[in-house]
């Protein structure tokens, strides 16, 4: 495989222009130049598979697999949604015109926001710059697209291939530019926020604990090891249960990754040396040290870490403050981007619903979400603001403009002064539904 030229870093100002002015033209406005692209988004992926493995396995040692159901099919799946739905989104939607404005119709048109902006993230660096890019093209925007500067060889073939696929006079990769809440809200620029948060999971005694020992690990360390927004973050469990619980998740490691995980070619890389550095401080912090029951091991060279289990740390410890995002599970004893709930219990699943705040809740699966191109994705308060996915995506980049035309055929007198009694009556009547009494005093047999 050649070595990919790095992404070009580009004056964002000027980048910024010439997005305006393609905009400018309309061409993006079209559904012919939307579905063109999102059709040419398909054909990338089909054409490149083999790059994109190669790029991922590169920054991330991402293993095919994983790649695939994360990155490849997630992104198909998204485009091939849109190109199905786009007509039925981009009609215009009808709305109810009151009895005081009749003859009349109103409706609300999706109109493009104009010139986005989007951040790629670093740990599904093609899946999470293509899948809001879809999103942007479908609701007919220009799209300055900026890849991750850590994961440089995915971003070096995004810069390659969006260029040869796409209109780059409408749609641009490049690294670098900073955009932050601050600067937006200076200028009202709307902002879609997916951030991080601790995903807690809660676990009963009423669920099959292999079938759910399985999901859980799978979600946890098959997803980028660790290394993902929406992993679980820690478990919660009852007291009584805990210890069948690690008995057999510990047995499902085993059977997973084998006695020594550094051999296998199913779990993914920590990204980078800050990174491992960073997990490595949380799990030398003696909290975290002297409660590890299952894993620990590590390689600095390699940026491998082994998936870890970790029992009872302290609510006040590093693991428990901030947002592992890496290889390593808390389980405890004793508001979030997304709560996972394991339980037959119909009372729990309604009480978590019901009682807690997240930007997601899922029942006795986990990330599989994801995959529902018609669930949103977003978080709630610090996790995050907005959403996307499907849909939702194109609601991001849209804008609703509402469409009100009152008919000329039409014009009642009793709407202008001067009010006498006679057309305050009638106006009255008219909006009451009482039109007997409206004819009545428009035929002036009626005061």
């Amino acid at each position: 495989m050649s070595t990919m030229n790095p992404v070009p870093r580009l004056d964002t100002s000027q980048v910024a222009s010439s997005l305006r002015a393609a905009f400018r033209t309309g061409r993006t406005r079209s559904v012919k130049w939307r579905l063109e692209q999102l059709h040419a988004i398909v054909k990338l992926l089909e054409e490149n598979e083999e790059d994109i493995y190669w790029a991922l396995d590169a920054d991330l040692r991402k293993p095919r697999h994983e790649a695939f159901l994360s990155e490849i099919y997630t992104i198909t799946a998204s485009a091939r949604y849109s190109i199905k739905n786009l007509h039925k989104w981009m009609a215009p939607a009808k709305k109810g015109v009151p009895l005081l404005a009749w003859p009349a119709s109103a409706s609300i048109v999706p109109e493009p926001l104009g010139v986005v902006f989007i951040m790629s993230p670093w740990n599904f660096p093609f899946m999470l710059a293509v899948d809001p890019l879809i999103g942007a093209i479908s609701a007919g925007c220009a799209v300055c697209l900026k890849a991750s500067e850590i994961t440089p060889t995915t971003s070096a073939l995004l810069a390659r291939l969006i260029p040869k696929y796409l209109d780059t006079n409408a749609i641009q990769v490049f690294y670098g530019g900073r955009i932050t809440m601050r600067a937006a809200a200076r200028h009202l620029i709307p902002v879609t926020l997916e951030l991080g948060g601790k995903c807690p999971l809660f676990i009963d005694d009423t669920v099959d604990l292999q079938v759910a020992s399985r999901r859980i690990m799978s979600g946890k360390f098959s997803s980028n090891n660790g290394q993902a927004c929406i992993a679980p973050d820690y478990i919660l469990v009852e007291e009584h249960l805990a210890p069948k619980l690690i008995k057999q998740l510990q047995s499902t490691l085993v059977q997973f990754y084998g006695e020594d995980p550094r051999s296998t070619k199913d779990l993914a890389r920590i990204v980078n040396k800050n990174h491992f550095q960073r997990l490595s401080r949380l799990l030398d912090h003696p909290s975290t040290a002297e409660n590890i029951i299952h894993g620990g091991e590590r390689d600095e060279e390699s940026l491998y870490i082994a998936p870890t289990l970790i029992k009872d740390p302290p609510l006040s410890s590093p693991i428990m403050e901030e947002e592992i995002f890496g290889p390593l599970l808390p389980i405890i004893t004793p508001k979030a981007l997304e709560i996972y709930l394991f339980s037959t219990r119909k009372d729990y699943a309604m009480k978590f619903a019901e009682e807690t705040s997240s930007g997601g809740l899922v029942m006795n699966d986990c990330i599989v979400q994801f995959a529902v191109s018609e669930l949103p994705f977003g978080g709630v308060g610090e996790s995050g603001t907005g959403a996307y996915h499907g849909v939702a995506s194109f609601n991001t980049f849209s804008h609703y403009k509402s469409i009100f035309n009152k008919s000329l055929g039409v014009d009642v007198a009793f709407r202008y002064p001067p009010f006498t009694t006679q057309k305050q009556g009638m106006m009255r009547a008219f909006l009451e539904g009482r039109f007997v009494n409206f004819i009545l005093l428009a035929l002036g047999l009626q005061k």
